[in-house]
């Protein structure tokens, strides 16, 4: 075990909430203070100011389930996809290799708002797709790149000697990836996968250029009918804020009782 911790690399995603780490402790922690801060913040606007604050409150909580159901739509198709690609760019197979690299090469380097208008718009011009399916395709199209590449590091993490073992037991390339290769590796990917969630969902704002009554969509409707901007966009950010630190948490036990099952 000693030696498989050595040999796994450090998986970088460049993008994410800042997941609190196990130095983050005591009562005073960053975490605490932007989170309560925030909570704070906007309860206290909302009881001292109702209007227009507790109005915008009280518009936006269909966003946000609208929100959730995007964001987890597109992660868990990401996931299909960004394990297909992630076994595919270290298929020995040339074609197969060649196709998961182009993918990735290629979606990661178009901007995900290009994305999409290309699905909604472009596309749409010659078969409907609704607008929230539309999100759900484009963000998991995207993000499918970078997990592919996670699922990628995680699997090349796990030592050699692992495959060779299971083979020598017996067991044929796909019996050793499914039950030896791909548990352990699933270990590997979970922390940047949840940054990746939490970062699929900030990302997630931009499909309210679609039409989609996502949190951003809902609040600029508020805005453009009461022309309260600042207190709208106020909340909107608390909102976005509470909700991703609350996840980054979830997520940060998550990986800790991981590694103590390690």
């Amino acid at each position: 075990m000693a030696d498989l911790e050595r040999a796994r690399p450090a998986i970088e995603v460049g993008d994410g909430a800042a997941i609190p780490s196990k130095s983050d402790i005591g009562l005073f922690t960053a975490w605490r203070f932007a989170f309560f801060g925030a909570v704070i913040l906007l309860v206290y606007l909302a009881v001292t100011r109702p209007d227009p604050y507790l109005a915008i409150l009280k518009f936006v909580p269909d966003g946000i389930l609208v929100t959730f159901e995007v964001t987890v739509g597109a992660i868990l198709l990401a996931l299909v996809i960004g394990l297909v690609a992630g076994l595919g760019r270290i298929a020995s197979n040339r074609l197969l290799n060649g196709l998961a690299s182009l993918y990735v090469e290629v979606i990661r380097g178009i901007p995900l708002l290009v994305q999409l208008f290309y699905i909604y718009y472009a596309l749409g011009r010659f078969v409907h797709v609704p607008d929230i399916a539309s999100a759900i395709v484009a963000m998991a199209f995207c993000y499918g790149a970078y997990m592919g590449e996670v699922f990628r590091a995680g699997i090349q993490s796990i030592p050699k000697g692992q495959m060779e073992a299971a083979r020598s037991l017996g067991m044929t390339r796909g019996e050793a990836m499914r039950h030896v290769i791909l548990p352990q590796a699933v270990k590997v990917v979970l922390p940047p996968i949840g940054n990746e969630f939490i970062a699929l969902l900030k990302d997630s704002s931009l499909v309210s250029i679609l039409a989609v009554a996502d949190i951003l969509r809902r609040g600029r409707e508020f805005a453009s009918e009461s022309f309260t901007y600042f207190e709208t966009y106020t909340v909107i950010a608390l909102v976005y804020l509470i909700i991703t630190l609350f996840l980054s948490k979830l997520i940060g036990i998550m990986e800790e009782r991981i590694s103590a099952g390690n």
